[in-house]
């Protein structure tokens, strides 16, 4: 159990889209707009996991055309919001001013989130403790994966939120801002690189 709860913080606590975002959203739009996009992340989170045990993660990522499907999205997904932190407060005429990512944003990012299938099925096909009782198993590694990344998550967010309480120069945010989204890109350019 300890094992699993060791992968699920150095998996979960690597830099990803999930926390990434969170950090961005703090930072760009503080801390309320911040926890309700950490909600949806949850929720998302959840329901990534209950198909992952389920098992309809599985039948529906066996079809390549769903997985590049999956893939195209969560890209797309992916720099709309960067955009959309890069420019929080900014001017730009094309962009009129951004509503702060929500829960239906964090939602949105988790059922299309790679690194959320890829880390709950390591998780919960891995790690066995419990072979006797595969429920039980399952039901105790959620509350464990839940104790771990709810914390993970809120500390990434009050990273963001503390950055935006400097009172920085607006340049300076805006700057921080779009290295916020840079970093999110990165993470895109990463999982492009790896399909080469």
């Amino acid at each position: 159990m300890l094992t699993f709860a060791a992968a699920v913080f150095f998996l979960i606590v690597t830099p990803g889209p999930g926390v990434l975002s969170t950090a961005g959203v703090g930072s760009a739009f503080g801390a309320r707009p911040g926890l309700r996009y950490v909600t949806g992340l949850f929720l998302g989170n959840f329901a990534v996991a209950l198909a992952v045990v389920s098992g309809l993660a599985a039948i529906l990522l066996a079809a390549p055309v769903v997985r590049t499907v999956l893939f195209v999205a969560s890209t797309a997904y992916l720099l709309y919001l960067a955009i959309r932190i890069a420019t929080a407060g900014s001017r730009l005429a094309f962009i009129e001013a951004a509503a702060p990512p929500g829960i239906r944003d964090g939602l949105a990012l988790q059922a299309i989130n790679p690194k959320a299938y890829a880390v709950n099925t390591a998780l919960f096909t891995g790690f066995a403790f419990l072979p006797a009782a595969p429920g039980w198993e399952a039901a105790i590694k959620l509350l464990i994966l839940n104790a771990i990344w709810i914390p993970i998550h809120l500390a990434w967010l009050w990273a963001g939120v503390t950055v935006r309480r400097l009172d920085l120069a607006p340049e300076t945010q805006r700057v921080i801002n779009i290295g916020m989204a840079g970093s999110m890109l990165a993470v895109v350019g990463l999982a492009l690189f790896s399909l080469v």
